[in-house]
């Protein structure tokens, strides 16, 4: 499941509404004149969009020939913040950013939950790689082999797996190029478990 930018998702709530109201889809100008958008181009991308991410498809020679396709996902997306980057190598400066991203509730887990988009390639093992999106369930503790986002000096954050040893702290990369991080306990602070992870392609 690939994520939705805010307007996409607001597109597809809407196709939902109007499909399950009228029993066929709006036309382009119909969701145009929803949107505010004067250009048929533009909801031409956001229709194409959602097709090549898979919630739609249509037929390209007709009218009101969108679709809505099952997402495999168990149910509706919510939107949650994306707050930023994480490193997965070198960890680097936390910084919040006020997006959204729209991702399937059963990613979500059962507390607060938050994504972040990764840079690097420490936890290529792991499937995660640059550009990534972990979806991070808002905790402050971390059982051993868990993912995590640590926050390294208060300052820096990074996408490690969490290990607890003889009072210390292991925050394990899954790239066997890169040297663990073994640091005193007290430099590290757990912001979140990662739960869930989206790619764009």
């Amino acid at each position: 499941m690939q994520p939705l930018t805010r307007r996409q998702r607001e597109i597809l709530d809407y196709l939902t509404e109007f499909i399950q109201h009228h029993g066929y889809s709006p036309s382009l100008e119909e969701i145009g004149r929803r949107f505010g958008l004067s250009s048929l181009a533009t909801v031409h991308k956001h229709l194409t969009n959602l097709q090549e991410k898979g919630f739609i498809k249509r037929a390209w020679n007709r009218s009101r020939s969108v679709e809505l396709l099952p997402t495999g996902a168990g149910g509706r997306a919510i939107e949650i913040p994306l707050q930023g980057y994480v490193a997965a190598g070198d960890p680097i400066e936390a910084v919040v950013s006020p997006e959204t991203v729209a991702v399937p509730e059963n990613l979500t887990g059962t507390r607060a939950t938050y994504a972040l988009r990764v840079r690097g390639q420490s936890m290529i093992d792991e499937q995660i790689r640059d550009g990534d999106i972990v979806i991070v369930e808002d905790r402050r503790t971390a059982e051993n082999g868990e993912m995590v986002i640590a926050l390294l000096d208060v300052s820096e954050a990074t996408l490690k797996t969490f290990y607890r040893e003889d009072g210390r702290i292991r925050l394990q990369p899954a790239n066997p190029a890169m040297q663990p991080l073994v640091v005193d306990a007290g430099r590290v602070q757990i912001q979140g478990v990662v739960v869930g992870l989206m790619r764009r392609y």
